[in-house]
């Protein structure tokens, strides 16, 4: 019988060798001892790896509502028969059991539309969190009551793009979200009046990019854009309009300057607003 204390192999008084589950002799290959429980990382790391890719499980996320630690009950085409439908019924009894309360469902829910609505209007993962904790905010406040979920996850998904400067229009949240117009509203105007959150304007210069690419117009014109909206936040005449409009004003002043075909009425339908608007702001940029 091996003991800790002995330092040779029993068989042949070669030396041996620990690794994290077993202890075995160099000379002749004897298990002297094994630990059933490998206590180190599943996956093998290289000394040229710039991470250890130890298993220690998902990261927690504030994007889900049990922070990412619940477990999920996995499909196999191997199973058949009986086994396949005891199977089934205990995922079935598995899902219903990680909503433990109404509250829970609902946050859940809400949580799923604010994925979806990041996915789809291609967003940064990092707006996907902020959105979350700031949905999580109300419902602790008791915004919901009586008010639309759906709403609530869009009009977070606006408020995080606004605080942090990420040009996407209202009617751009409103055509992806699952919510009316009205209810999107109801839902920002109770979050910024109860948490006082601070959505300062964004600047006309945030839309330029975007816009210039839909519209297929070439570097150039977007920087003259650049500098006629530039000129129009310094001088004030961008104060109290929209700053999409206003964009899609110094886009059409621009391109007019440049000689590229581009109508008014094309310039505000990128922006979302009316050629009226384009046209107003377009004679002010020019006097």
């Amino acid at each position: 019988m091996y003991t800790a204390t002995r330092k040779a192999c029993p068989e042949c008084d070669g030396r041996l060798r620990s690794t994290d589950t077993e202890t075995v002799c160099d000379e002749c290959g004897l298990v002297v001892a094994e630990d059933e429980l490998d206590r180190g990382p599943e996956w093998r790391s290289f000394s040229d790896d710039e991470t250890n890719p130890e298993r220690c499980g998902a990261p927690l996320t504030r994007s889900r509502h049990d922070r990412g630690l619940s477990t999920e009950i996995g499909r196999s085409t191997r199973l058949k028969g009986r086994k396949r439908r005891r199977v089934a019924r205990m995922r079935r009894q598995h899902n219903r059991a990680q909503v433990s309360s109404k509250r829970e469902r609902n946050q859940m829910h809400g949580f799923i539309e604010v994925r979806r609505l990041i996915g789809q209007l291609g967003l940064p993962e990092a707006l996907q969190e902020r959105a979350c904790v700031l949905f999580e905010s109300a419902q602790n406040e008791d915004l919901l009551q009586g008010r639309c979920i759906e709403g609530f996850a869009a009009a977070a998904v606006y408020v995080v793009c606004r605080t942090a400067s990420v040009s996407r229009t209202l009617d751009e949240i409103v055509a992806a979200a699952s919510a009316t117009r009205d209810e999107l509203t109801v839902a920002y105007d109770a979050l910024n009046r109860e948490l006082g959150i601070p959505t300062g304007p964004i600047a006309p210069t945030e839309y330029l990019a975007r816009f210039a690419s839909k519209l297929g117009l070439p570097s150039a014109v977007e920087r003259t854009a650049r500098e006629l909206a530039t000129d129009a936040e310094e001088s004030g005449l961008a104060v109290g309009r929209d700053p999409s409009g206003v964009a899609a004003a110094c886009l059409y002043t621009a391109a007019e300057e440049h000689d590229h075909d581009v109508t008014q009425a094309e310039a505000g339908d990128v922006a979302g607003v009316s050629a009226v608007t384009v046209r107003s702001t377009y004679h002010d940029l020019r006097d």
